[in-house]
């Protein structure tokens, strides 16, 4: 580095080679000790901490930890009793002639910033700034711009070209809440945050560029889980003209797994071309449609051999089994996994275990016994098995099911191979199902996928029969991210959104630029974009979401740190048109 009024040289970048040196450095007091006579500083930039021996120990009067300060002094050799083999500096210190402080603290520290990760997270968030001082928390917002620098890198190799798409743009149904912008000029209307830069990319594509690429912001009313955050995320967003399913698979198959393999925890990552996986066959196999491929177990169909066994809640229901070999659970860890797996999916777990003596025993295993050489053929089993289940409705019994898979799978030993990244690709979901909610059909995935079989199937197929060009990319049980070959022809277009209630009129006026942009020509393409918040949390090998995010909102969605959501004065609210009316307390 250039040395200025501050410094002469980062941390980092000290070695033997200074020794006899003067040198000014500067960051912040880590930590002081007194030995009697002689006290020592830790001092901490960004780069890396050195220490630092005060044998006139009147230069630490008034000094406190977290001081911001510049220190003037001689690098020394340490004793080679005192080396650290920790630090990068640990066989050097700098014995300090000045200290000058730089930012005072004038409060009491509200925790000890080596120790941030171990506290409350409301109190972390609220003084971020401070927990991001801890070295632990730092480097992952450190190895955040790594990955996102060689994704850029990697994206640009491969001819892609980055553009960025509008921030204010317009509401429209894409499957979350929208947040939404008052018009100072134009009372009573609306601008939106965009949920993804959607529609942007692909009228890109119509605009006659071949390959888009942006780390794209994107923002969505809806609520925090440990791998999504609330408000904002940054995805790779990516649209290829010209292109098919096999083109974007290509194309991350090329550019993600060096990202694993040189950023990773893990040193073993699947390589191209990744497992493919129908959606119905992983909802039927892993109860799941971003299964974890880390663990060996698998669901299996129990309803026919377990029909008529007189245990009231199979009855007329589809039941689904997870069969885990040589089990060495105790009766309390079974009874807890199931009180998760309730908690989790909100339907109850049973269970049964084949005994060394080859008897069921346990749970269920009285209602079975009439039919158990049936039971033990149909499901495979052998002496030291255990067997869990879930029944109901055919896709409450699958996702049950996959919430036993996971949950055996990581609290038991023996069924998972933990310390490698495992991808596969979703692919052919359906085009439509039925809404929880409404009861009534809805679009299953991204509006704008091309059905399978074209105006043809919309026609002429049961619509919960047609399949999508829609896939999803899955990495240890997290979805990484949804893409699909888009809808590119307008009449197809407005075949598809018929199906759901919304005629031509309805497309034209949600849609009018995509509507009006297809009508001129548009070429096929296709497109996707990874999550960067989920790769990175993944990569690091952190559990939350919001330790690889530089400011994270909190689980409900507030930023404790700069108080936001907040109020806005009267003037502001009248310049947009806006009056609030708050009920009264009843």
């Amino acid at each position: 580095m250039k040395a200025n009024m501050y410094r002469d040289v980062y941390l980092k970048d000290i070695t033997e080679e200074q020794i006899g040196q003067t040198l000014k450095v500067s960051g912040w007091v880590e930590n002081i000790r007194d030995h009697g006579g002689v006290s020592f500083i830790d001092l901490r930039d960004m780069y890396g901490v050195l220490q630092v021996v005060l044998r006139d120990t009147s230069l630490l009067t008034g000094i406190v930890k977290e001081d911001c300060v510049s220190i003037t002094g001689l690098i020394e050799k340490r004793d080679e009793e005192t080396y650290n083999p920790k630090i990068a500096t640990g066989t050097i210190e700098l014995e300090a002639k000045t200290i000058q402080i730089l930012g005072k603290v004038y409060k009491p520290l509200p925790f000890e910033v080596m120790t941030s990760k171990e506290i409350r997270e409301d109190l972390r968030l609220k003084y971020r700034y401070l927990d991001l001082r801890n070295q632990k928390v730092k480097d992952n917002i450190v190895f955040r711009s790594q990955v996102i620098s060689f994704l850029r890198q990697k994206m640009t190799e491969m001819g892609f070209l980055e553009i960025q798409t509008p921030i204010l743009c317009a509401s429209s149904p894409e499957g979350a809440r929208d947040y939404i912008v008052p018009s100072r000029k134009y009372k009573g209307k609306f601008y939106a945050l965009p949920q993804a830069p959607q529609q942007y990319k692909q009228l890109l594509m119509v605009s006659g560029f071949d390959k888009y690429f942006q780390i794209a912001p994107c923002f969505r009313d809806e609520d925090a889980r440990a791998d999504r955050s609330p408000g904002e995320f940054y995805q790779l967003d990516m649209e290829m003209a010209f292109a098919n399913q096999e083109d974007v698979f290509a194309v991350l198959e090329d550019v993600l797994p060096p990202i694993f393999a040189k950023y990773g925890i893990y040193h073993e990552a699947s390589t191209a071309p990744f497992k493919r996986i129908p959606y119905r066959e992983a909802m039927e196999k892993y109860g799941s449609d971003k299964p974890d491929l880390r663990i060996s177990l698998l669901v299996q169909d129990a309803t026919e051999a377990l029909a008529d066994c007189g245990f009231e809640p199979f009855a007329g229901k589809t039941v689904k089994a997870v069969v885990a070999p040589d089990f060495k659970g105790t009766r309390k860890q079974i009874d807890k996994m199931c009180a998760e797996v309730e908690v989790i999916s909100g339907q109850k777990a049973y269970w049964f275990k084949m005994d060394e003596n080859g008897e069921l025993a346990g749970g269920i295993a009285k209602f079975l016994q009439e039919k158990k050489d049936a039971v033990i053929e149909a499901l495979g089993l052998k002496n030291g098995d255990f067997v869990a289940l879930s029944a109901g409705t055919l896709g409450a019994a699958q996702k049950t099911a996959g919430v036993i898979r996971k949950l055996v799978g990581t609290s038991f030993d023996g069924y998972m191979k933990k310390e490698c990244y495992e991808f596969c690709w979703v692919v052919d979901f359906p085009m439509y199902e039925i809404g929880e909610e409404s009861g009534e059909l809805e679009f299953c995935h991204n509006p704008f996928s091309m059905p399978q079989g074209g105006v043809e199937a919309l026609e002429n197929q049961d619509p919960l029969e047609i399949l999508a060009y829609q896939y999803d990319l899955v990495c240890n049980g997290i979805e990484l991210s949804s893409g699909a070959v888009r809808n590119h022809d307008p009449e197809i277009m407005v075949k598809a959104f018929e199906l759901v209630g919304l005629g031509e009129e309805d497309v034209k006026a949600k849609f009018p630029a995509m509507y009006n942009a297809f009508c001129y020509g548009a070429p096929p393409h296709a497109g996707i974009a990874p999550g960067v918040d989920r790769m990175v949390m993944l990569i690091a090998g952190e559990d939350s979401i919001r330790e690889i995010i530089p400011f994270p909102m909190n689980k409900n969605a507030q930023d404790v740190m700069m108080g936001a959501p907040a109020e806005v004065d009267e003037k502001q609210l009248r310049e947009v048109h806006i009056k609030i009316s708050v009920p009264e307390k009843q």
